[in-house]
């Protein structure tokens, strides 16, 4: 356990152009399932205890991301982590109360940090049973990247604010951890403060590979992948959605304690022509790195 106040990440939600669109792609395509839909937002779930991984609300023409939830250890984390956000420059938008419009329900309380990333802490939020993990299909989220012009700045912000640790830094992101998976938020270091990619995670290996083949007989290329990363050691294929977001399969993600020893770019080099530790996938493409700096968040 690295933060004292939060045990993870919850949810992540997003405005899209279709509601429709969406939930026929997020629901036979990626394989999540509807948790709660109201008239303008849909609430997706996966295998997991999660109340839902995914909201997406209508919004315009543009994709947006409206906010990333995280879940606190207890109720009084609450309290703390408000303080702690405004004394690291973050703007209050709403103090720790009961989430009635909230499918899932809880306390939660929502801040903006100093460069305009909205983040939701929410504490007893409803649960679901644990299920045995369905080959191919998501179980929860497993973290999401966000790309930051500021990088020490921003990783100094979660580390006061929210009592995350840095686990790794590569040449181009910092990854953030708050509990046992290697990271939950990593730092994407760009010019730009878009959403990078939101990673589900998959039961195992065969689940992402098969994801990946059931998204290209869809008409929806890997973007990225088949991998292994270096940070965390996780599986991964990359791929786009309908709306420009860029969500990853994952695996195998590595688990770790307050041991874990950080290292910093100089460890994390590949052998020429290598992105990955396998060394098999092309890097990267434009039209990827391009989808990876086009989700902004939405604006007060």
């Amino acid at each position: 356990m690295s933060s004292p106040w939060i045990e993870g990440l919850r949810s992540v939600a997003l405005h899209v152009p279709d509601l429709a669109k969406a939930e026929d792609f997020y629901t036979r395509t990626w394989r999540l399932e509807v948790a709660a839909r109201t008239e303008d937002a849909l609430y997706l779930r996966g295998t997991g205890t999660d109340g839902y991984l995914l909201a997406l609300h209508q919004g315009g023409e543009q994709p947006q991301i409206r906010q990333v939830t995280l879940r606190a250890r207890s109720h009084e984390a609450l309290a703390q982590v408000q303080q702690r956000a405004l004394a690291a420059g973050a703007t209050l938008i709403a103090a720790p109360h009961a989430l009635t419009h909230d499918p899932a329900g809880g306390t939660g309380m929502t801040f903006r940090d100093p460069h305009g990333r909205v983040f939701q802490v929410v504490h007893g939020d409803a649960r679901h049973e644990p299920a045995a993990p369905m080959p191919d299909r998501p179980i929860r989220l497993t973290h999401v990247v966000l790309n930051t012009h500021a990088v020490d700045q921003t990783q100094a912000f979660l580390e006061q604010a929210l009592g995350f640790r840095l686990a790794d830094r590569t040449a181009i992101m910092a990854f953030m951890n708050c509990d046992r998976d290697h990271h939950t938020i990593a730092l994407g270091i760009s010019d730009n403060d878009a959403l990078n990619h939101i990673a589900f995670l998959m039961p195992d290996f065969e689940s992402v590979m098969r994801g990946g083949g059931r998204m290209k007989d869809a008409g929806f290329a890997i973007q990225w992948g088949p991998g292994r990363h270096g940070p965390g050691n996780n599986l991964f294929n990359y791929f786009i959605d309908p709306f420009g977001v860029v969500i990853e399969y994952t695996a195998e993600v590595e688990q770790i304690d307050d041991s874990y020893v950080s290292h910093g770019p100089e460890h994390w080099k590949w052998p020429s022509g290598r992105v990955d530790q396998w060394g098999i996938s092309a890097p990267p493409g434009a039209t990827l790195k391009e989808a990876q700096r086009r989700i902004l968040f939405a604006p007060s």
